[in-house]
């Protein structure tokens, strides 16, 4: 059996390339084409009605594997596996996801505010012939956030694109006091899951 020494991820975010870095994986893109491809990929992310957090991220991560499988096929790459991945973060059986304006930003920070959270990241890597999965599941507890520090970090453009409205490695992380579970997965990957799954699937890294 061929051992891979790369794999394809299908994601944009350059936290996951930066975090894939880390493990030390070889990794090439397969993101949609601008246009109609991204736009399906976009609605992939709609949440079903009644939809529980980690039921939703868990099914959107393996849409992603399917749509990235196509892609890869209907460009005729290299055979190798394809990592997808997806978080959400969920206050009780509410999902938060990217925001879409700044009205939708500050009203996702508020309720974030002053309590605790999870964050949710499934994983998912796709080889010819199967598909092994992870989920991992954090807590963050946020300090009051006062009008002022959100609407500041709202004006910095960085709740845009990530779910919740907000980076855990940004300035915010001087009003997180507590986390539990994983740095790395709050960030956009959980690097345990990951490796064990790429272990799973003979790369080698």
């Amino acid at each position: 059996m061929t051992t891979p020494d790369f794999i394809y991820l299908a994601s944009q975010s350059p936290r996951r390339r930066q975090l894939l870095d880390q493990l030390g994986v070889r990794h090439e893109l397969l993101v949609p084409a601008p246009g109609a491809e991204a736009d399906a990929a976009e609605a992939l992310e709609a949440v079903l009605a009644g939809e529980l957090p980690a039921a939703y991220v868990q099914r959107v991560t393996a849409l992603k594997l399917q749509a990235a499988r196509a892609r890869l096929k209907a460009r005729g790459l290299p055979p190798a596996p394809i990592l997808c991945s997806d978080t959400t973060v969920a206050i009780g059986r509410r999902i938060l996801g990217k925001p879409a304006d700044a009205a939708e930003s500050r009203a996702m920070l508020r309720a974030l505010s002053g309590r605790s959270h999870r964050v949710l990241t499934a994983v998912a890597v796709g080889t010819a012939r199967r598909t092994l999965a992870a989920l991992s599941v954090s807590a963050v507890r946020f300090a009051p956030l006062d009008a002022a520090l959100i609407d500041a970090y709202i004006a910095s453009g960085q709740p845009f694109g990530k779910a919740g409205g907000y980076a855990i490695q940004s300035q915010l992380a001087g009003w997180i006091p507590q986390v539990r579970g994983s740095y790395s997965a709050i960030m956009g990957l959980p690097l345990f899951e990951t490796a064990q799954l790429l272990r799973q699937a003979r790369v080698r890294f």
